[in-house]
């Protein structure tokens, strides 16, 4: 009789142990993968969500408060569409739910290299599509707000965020970022409530060109463009000026801001 300490026993046992342990994790992740892509996507509606201000309009907390139900309210009002940035037309018919950004940008047939930018993201790579967000009341047409996905390196890695802008296409409602991985109590201050909220009202363009600023000091209240920079975070706040600026520029949403624009100027007037 082999003894049961025996290296093939050890061996065996083993080689049992591992497979059931890998059989146990892949199970864990084929059964709960449903439940973290609810997660996933309840945490984008959060995202969006905080950037329209519709959580504090409607229940005066931020999303982070919110019930599922709740979310799931305001998430009515939330309607998505894919975007041509080089056009700036929305793609009829687009599969907008099953967009992923991250799968485009590692796409070189579904994104464009960023070359020689007037405003520098540090990032190579854009997709040609994007997923767009439109803020309407249920029951109405009437755009209030879109909400774009935007992206560009901070001091340790690249900054996530979305930016709502009201329906004149160039006033901006909000700023929020889900993804960076900047310094807590400095960079990362772009999570700070106080410092997104003086982004409402600000304005995106001066005269059709880009002009939302942060200040390396504190800004003047009065200025149209600019919030207060964050202190102690000079390269964090560069990036978040340069990707507002990239993204609001012809190389980003501009031309899809300027049809929408147009658009909406025109039912108004009904010219």
């Amino acid at each position: 009789m082999p003894q049961r300490d025996s290296f093939l026993n050890t061996l065996l046992v083993a080689a049992v142990l591992c497979v059931v342990c890998s059989l146990a994790v892949s199970s864990a992740a084929v059964i709960l993968r449903p439940r973290q892509e609810a997660n996933e996507l309840l945490d984008q509606q959060k995202n969006v969500l905080d950037a329209t201000g519709l959580a504090m309009g409607e229940y005066g907390v931020p999303p982070s408060s919110l019930s599922r139900s709740q979310i799931e309210e305001l998430n009515s009002w939330i309607s998505s569409e894919l975007v041509d940035l080089e056009t700036g037309e929305i793609i009829e018919g687009g599969d907008a739910a099953s967009y992923n950004m991250s799968e485009a940008l590692s796409d070189s047939e579904r994104s464009v290299a960023i070359t020689d930018p007037e405003y520098d993201i540090g990032e190579p790579r854009r997709p040609k599509v994007m997923r767009v967000s439109f803020v309407k009341q249920p029951g109405s047409e009437k755009i209030q707000q879109v909400v774009l996905p935007v992206f560009g390196k901070g001091l340790w890695g690249t900054l996530y965020g979305y930016l709502a802008v009201k329906s004149d296409m160039e006033t901006i409602q909000g700023i929020t970022f889900y993804q960076h991985k900047e310094t807590p109590g400095l960079g990362g201050e772009v999570d700070n409530p106080n410092w997104k909220r003086q982004w409402e009202g600000k304005k995106l363009y001066d005269d059709g060109e880009p002009a939302a600023e942060v200040k390396k000091g504190p800004a003047d209240k009065s200025d149209p463009y600019a919030v207060d920079g964050l202190s102690g975070a000079t390269i964090t706040s560069r990036g978040v000026q340069a990707l507002l600026r990239y993204w609001s520029s012809d190389d980003g949403y501009g031309p899809f801001l300027r049809n929408m624009a147009e658009k909406l100027d025109v039912e108004e007037t009904g010219a």
